[in-house]
This record gives structure tokens, C-alpha cells and sequence, in this order.
């Protein structure tokens, strides 16, 4: 029933964004995806990535079985294309696949069977479809918000000292290294979801049924959510409204190598083109849900969860597309909305509903400080630094314990305190008896065959 409601919820949605993007003159969701059928796609590893999500629910041979025809139909089409001049890419074969798997569990499957395939194939459709829909996002907050806060967050920025001109300059110095593995850190960060996503999932053709909580369901929900965050406070980030990428637009061409003034910010015209799509920084939201998610895996999968965060944290300032107050947003965006997914896997209680309401509060916080205390935060750096730094670490510590209270093998086991044997029971009416005198063990006379024999002195 909750997979049907929420499918139900997450189709009337794509209507609605395919219907404001056909008024705006773009193609919405169901388009993209639909001529992706066809023509080529867009992003061929990320349909692979929904296909593979798919494949946890089947066994090994339908595993082989589905691989195979999605490569069969791609090569079909890469030769189409090839032969006709048309542009080149795969992944057709996957969202066939995918597609196909659904249509065969509402036709060929009943019961458990027919669920885990339908909750399989919806999974990777989520996936591709939850893309799909932050892209239109980004087209709509483009053309509805004809100005970005930019000024508002470069000044709040300053509390922090900055950190987009600094990894900025630190990323020109050491180019083109840095900039083609950032780049690659940053531009597959769904298919790195994918891959952890799978080593979660890794056991659901065994066991029949799908873990309570998972990256995925966290993955979706920011992707969705974060969007919306978008259209209240639009921001297009340093290397737009401070940098070459703003053209006419941008309020100067100074990142990363001078630092903005400190002037009183006001809304800023911009394009109808850039997407207004800093506040907060879903990268970093994702990235720190890759983190979070890896902390229960192997010891290689550990430290690929944290290069995942480091090089996206690194990315997006170095790149110029986030400020550092939008990675401190997106760290407490993530917490926030991991913590209720997972309250939602297991059941609310009270713990989950003060972190909820707790991360809440204070990234609500946060957006009105960069809003309405701009200003202060600039001139009063020693202060509001630390205080930006503490408020995300108060948010981290009470994730922490309430995952610590939820899951008690996340904490490091204990050895146990060794237990005496119980003394034994005496009844109540008994008369303790004195305690036997111990006895002196005897002397113990030599026996005559041991005993030497007395010779008697011979006479004189």
C-alpha cells in the first residue's frame, strides 16, 4: 500500500511539472524520458544505474538474461544511429529493459513475486524519473525567478572566510589535474549512488523483500525536496554572478582571484537561462547521504564514501558553483531528511521527531541569516563563523546519537563485565551448621617392613 501511494504521489507530481513546463515552452519529465526510448540519451550511465537498482530483485540467470538484451538493443541502435548520422549514445537498451520488467510483472507475475519486481522496476524508474524532474526544476526556477540573492550569500560568505575563492585559486594552480578528476567526482555522483545503493541491496533476491531504509529513498527525497528550496531562495553561485560564466549579467568578473566587497547586497537581474540552483547545495547533500550510507559497509567502501564527500565538497567550491554557506545548508538539509526516512523505516518515536524538528529549525535558521543578517555576518566574522560551524555540528552530534540509539551495533561493542556464579540458595528455616573442626592429619607410623632395621651394638 505505501509503494502504491507513493507511486501514485510521485506520478500526479510529474504531470503537474510536465504541464508547467509545457507552459513555459520546454519539455517536462515524461517527455525527456519518453524520447529517450528513441532518441539518444541524455545520460546514458544513469539509465544503466536505474536498470542495475532493478536487477537486485532478480536471480543471477535473469541478472545475465537482462544485461545481455539491454546491451543487444543498444548495439542496435548505435548501429541505427551510426548508419542514419545521427548523434551517438547508449542506453536505450536499459530503460527497455526496465520498462519491459514492469510490463512483465503486471502480466506474467502474481503475488510476492509481482511486488518485488513492481517495487524493483519502480526503483530504477525512480531513479531515472527523480533526474528527469531536477532538471525540469532547474528550467523553472530559471524562467519564474528573474532575480538571484547572490550579493545576500557572498556577504554571509565572508564569516567563513570565503572558501570558494580559496579552493578556486587552489583549482586554477593545479589544472588540468584537479579539474578532470573533480570533474568526475562531480558529474557521476548518481552513479556512484548507484553503486553503494547496490551493495545495500545486494541481499533482496534472497530474502525477498527490501531493507526498511536505504540510500535511494534518501537519494529521491532531496532531489525532490531540495528543488523547492530553489524557488525561495534563488542563488546561482560565485562563478555566475561573480565570475566569467555571468557574462553581462554578473555583478563583476572577480572570482576567484579578488575577493567581492562588502556592500550592502541587493536581489541581482539575472538570466533566464542559469539555474538558480545553489541554496542549498544538494551535491553536498548527496554526497554526505553516500557518506552516511557507507558507514556500514566494507573497509574499501568506507574510504570511497569519504573521497565521494571530500571531492564533491571540493568540487562544488572549486568549480565556483557553491558558497561555502550553501555546503553548511546542504550538510543539515541531509541530516534532517535521512533522519525522518529512516524514523519513516522504523517507526516515529520521540527521538526522531525532536531531530527532525531540530534540523529543521535550524536550517531554517540559516536561510535567514544569510537573508536578513548578511551584513552582521560580514563585519563580525569571529563570531558568526564559529557559530555557522557549531550549528551544523550540533545537527551532525544529534544524528549521531539518535542513529547510535536506533541501531545499537553501531556502537562499539563492550566486553562484558565478568559475573560471579550465584552462591547457593539456602532455605530460609535452616539452622546453619557450624562448620566441621578440622582434624590435624595424623602422624603416620613407618610400617615395619619400611622401617630400618635396629642393628644392636656388638659387644667389646
Amino acid at each position: 500500500m505505501l509503494w502504491a501511494a507513493v507511486g501514485f504521489v510521485f506520478l500526479a507530481f510529474l504531470v503537474t511539472l510536465e504541464i508547467v513546463a509545457r507552459g513555459y515552452g520546454m519539455h517536462g519529465p515524461i517527455a525527456n524520458v519518453s524520447r529517450e526510448l528513441i532518441f539518444a540519451p541524455h545520460s546514458g550511465p544513469l539509465l544503466y544505474a536505474g536498470m542495475a537498482l532493478m536487477m537486485v530483485v532478480l536471480t543471477w540467470r535473469q541478472r545475465f538474461v537482462a544485461a545481455g538484451a539491454a546491451v543487444g538493443i543498444d548495439v542496435v541502435f548505435w548501429l541505427v544511429r551510426w548508419a542514419a548520422g545521427a548523434d551517438m549514445n547508449f542506453g536505450n537498451g536499459a530503460l527497455w529493459v526496465l520498462i519491459g520488467c514492469a510490463v512483465l510483472a503486471v502480466t506474467r507475475r502474481t503475488g510476492e513475486d509481482r511486488a518485488l519486481l513492481l517495487k524493483g522496476a519502480g526503483l530504477g524508474l525512480l531513479l531515472i524519473g527523480g533526474h528527469k524532474t531536477g532538471d525540469t526544476w532547474l528550467l523553472i526556477t530559471s524562467k519564474t525567478r528573474p532575480d538571484v540573492l547572490d550579493p545576500y550569500v557572498a556577504a554571509a560568505d565572508h564569516a567563513l572566510g570565503d572558501p570558494s575563492w580559496l579552493v578556486g585559486r587552489a583549482m586554477a594552480a593545479t589544472d588540468p589535474v584537479s579539474g578532470h578528476v573533480l570533474g568526475a567526482v562531480y558529474g557521476q555522483l548518481p552513479l556512484a549512488a548507484a553503486v553503494f545503493a547496490l551493495y545495500q541491496l545486494r541481499h533482496v533476491a534472497v530474502e525477498r523483500r527490501f531493507p526498511h531504509h536505504h540510500l535511494v529513498r534518501t537519494f529521491l527525497v532531496i532531489g525532490l525536496l531540495g528543488p523547492a528550496i530553489y524557488m525561495i531562495f534563488p542563488v546561482a553561485g560565485p562563478v555566475f554572478a561573480y565570475g566569467p560564466d555571468g557574462g553581462p549579467w554578473a555583478a563583476a568578473d572577480l572570482w576567484p582571484h579578488t575577493l567581492p566587497p562588502i556592500d550592502v547586497p541587493h536581489p541581482l537581474p539575472f538570466d533566464e537561462i542559469t539555474p538558480r540552483n545553489c541554496m542549498p547545495s544538494l551535491h553536498t547533500a548527496w554526497a554526505t547521504a553516500i557518506f552516511l550510507h557507507s558507514r556500514k559497509g566494507s573497509r574499501p567502501l568506507r574510504y570511497a564514501g569519504t573521497f565521494w564527500l571530500v571531492g564533491t565538497l571540493t568540487a562544488t567550491l572549486g568549480f565556483g558553483y557553491h558558497y561555502g554557506a550553501d555546503l553548511v545548508a546542504g550538510v543539515v538539509f541531509a541530516l534532517t531528511i535521512d533522519a525522518g526516512m529512516r524514523a519513516l523505516g522504523r517507526g516515529w518515536d520521540g527521538t526522531a521527531t525532536r531531530l527532525v524538528v531540530y534540523g529543521t529549525t535550524v536550517f531554517a535558521a540559516l536561510l535567514v541569516a544569510y537573508r536578513w543578517l548578511p551584513m552582521q555576518m560580514a563585519h563580525h566574522p569571529w563570531v558568526f563563523g564559529p557559530l555557522l560551524i557549531a550549528l551544523m555540528a550540533s545537527v551532525i552530534a544529534v544524528y549521531v546519537r539518535a542513529v547510535r540509539l536506533w541501531d545499537p551495533k553501531s556502537v562499539p561493542a563492550q566486553r562484558p563485565a565478568p559475573v560471579e556464579p550465584p552462591s547457593p540458595a539456602r532455605h530460609p528455616d535452616a539452622v546453619r551448621q557450624p562448620d566441621p573442626v578440622q582434624q590435624p592429619d595424623p602422624v603416620r607410623q613407618p610400617d615395619a617392613e619400611t622401617q630400618p632395621a635396629r642393628t644392636q651394638p656388638e659387644p667389646a
